[in-house]
């Protein structure tokens, strides 16, 4: 049986993680910086990626993400 993540994308917030970070004006590094000083490492091309959907999310990642953007992570779903 196939996975979901054996498709074309490869997380489903890619989107909404562009839209959340442009609403708050803040860069891919920028959000990479702030990740980093919670201890979360996503540099600033895996950033890109997650938002072209090439690229896997942790959870962790992904409440870090939330955190940074200073929003409820099922915001990152919503669409």
């Amino acid at each position: 049986m196939a996975r979901m993540i054996d498709g074309e994308k490869k997380n489903l917030i890619g989107g909404n993680l562009k839209r959340l970070r442009l609403k708050v004006k803040m860069s891919q590094q920028a959000l990479s910086n702030k990740l980093e000083l919670l201890g979360v490492y996503i540099c600033r091309g895996s950033v890109s990626r997650i938002e072209d959907y090439s690229r896997t999310v942790t959870d962790i990642e992904l409440f870090a993400i939330a955190e940074v953007l200073g929003v409820d992570p099922k915001e990152l779903y919503t669409k």
